[in-house]
């Protein structure tokens, strides 16, 4: 009977020393929850036994059970880094022939190839849909959905109107070079460049060269000549490349245009569609200070590019673009159980749900019953290195004991066998 005692003890402290072992070999695993060995006396008696000479018969290993307390934080700055503060765990659908919605602590995400954003397995982060407002727009495991980055944003408009308020110095003389060359500094007192988008959105630059003429009037007032360019190709009026002449009064007011310049319609280099353009210079002025641009827009689009996502404390995850949209693409579910310490592990810091954890309750950041959520950080094991080192050494103690119990019944029995 010593012998199985003894062996029940060995096994439990063999188990409680691999429980430990596992526990410090995940020491740095993202995510990672220790366990604890549980254990229970074994005593075979029934009705019939002296409650006072019952002898126990060694112990039982009753559970290991898993300890969900917090890891200690590590900043990222990755905004798809994410940690749950307090209960909860993230839902990830697996990427297989099977897939299925598994639950993890371990929030280091990235992008896939087709813009998904997927877990260091390839498990996709579910998310759920949200309105513009970022409400969610469904409940419930089947809810769920992907979290997919887009890559563009918006449709592209051609741009039709360019505004301009500039200040032309009243100081600036007439040019040296009296023939006017876009390639010759010489030529011209200053220039401006405008970025306009045609149809497709693709940019071009639209660019305005100022050049004082000589004055002709005795009332104080002066001309300047504006010639303009998409990219290398001249705009021209009426067919005409003349100039558009401003023309300004002695206290430096813009007198005429009155009206926008609207001109000849123009097919942007790469493009297979013609673009009318208009130039308004209208809030112009001339006086004595540096030539300056007060003020500059155009009403073309482009398709913005993804620039940035970013996830508020609610889980709400929204994409930025080249073109400053922004879009809400989802709101990061959270999944909490009755007794999380009965779930099941799978590797890969994964678990799922059996009838001891109950099924999964699906919610968001911040709700009853749900940690809150923390971008740009990550959460480490729980496990103290100290602490579990002591409970290797008195694991291993255990052991020993045990094995000296048996050595000492095997002495014991070999003594009984050579009595003569």
């Amino acid at each position: 009977m010593t012998f199985y005692t003894s062996l029940s003890g060995l096994q439990a402290a063999q188990t409680d020393m691999s429980v430990i072992s596992h526990n410090l070999a995940n020491v740095a695993t993202t995510g990672f929850k220790k366990s604890r060995s549980q254990f229970a006396d074994v005593i075979a008696s029934n009705l019939t036994s002296n409650p006072r000479t019952i002898v126990g018969s060694g112990v039982v290993v009753k559970e290991n059970r898993q300890e969900f307390t917090e890891g200690s934080l590590t900043t990222t700055g990755s905004a798809l880094d994410l940690t749950i503060s307090g209960d909860g765990f993230l839902a990830v659908k697996t990427n297989g022939n099977t897939p299925q919605i598994d639950y993890t602590r371990n929030g280091a995400l990235t992008v896939d190839t087709n813009r998904n954003v997927v877990d260091a397995q390839g498990s996709f982060l579910q998310v759920y849909p949200v309105d513009t407002d970022g409400n969610p727009t469904a409940t419930g495991t089947d809810g769920l959905m992907n979290l997919t980055l887009p890559q563009t944003s918006g449709t592209p408009k051609a741009t039709t109107a360019i505004s301009l308020d500039v200040n032309l110095s009243s100081n600036s003389t007439v040019p040296s070079t009296t023939t006017f060359d876009r390639t010759d500094p010489t030529s011209y007192n200053n220039s401006t460049a405008t970025t306009v988008y045609d149809a497709n959105g693709n940019a071009e630059t639209m660019t305005s060269y100022y050049v004082r003429t000589p004055s002709t009037g005795t009332d104080g007032s002066s001309n300047w000549s504006v010639h303009s360019y998409l990219d290398s190709q001249p705009l021209t009026v009426g067919g005409s490349s003349d100039p558009v002449t401003l023309t300004f009064d002695a206290k430096g007011t813009l007198t005429a245009p009155t009206t926008a310049t609207k001109f000849d319609a123009v097919q942007p280099t790469g493009s297979t569609t013609t673009q009318s353009l208009s130039l308004d210079l209208g809030g112009s002025t001339q006086v004595a200070s540096a030539f300056s641009v007060a003020a500059r827009s155009q009403d073309g689009k482009a398709s913005g590019q993804l620039s940035g996502v970013s996830v508020d404390e609610a889980g709400v995850v929204t994409a930025t673009f080249s073109n400053n949209d922004s879009k809400k693409l989802g709101m990061v579910a959270i999944a909490n159980f009755t007794d999380p310490t009965g779930l099941r592990q799978l590797g890969n810091s994964y678990w799922s749900a059996t009838g001891i954890s109950g099924a999964a309750k699906l919610g968001s950041a911040n709700e009853a019953g749900f940690g809150g959520l923390i971008s740009g950080k990550l959460e480490g094991s729980n496990v103290d290195i100290t602490e579990e080192l002591v409970n290797l050494i008195a694991a291993q103690r255990d052991f020993q004991a045990n094995s000296k119990a048996l050595d000492t019944q095997s002495q014991t029995i070999e003594t009984i066998f050579n009595i003569r």
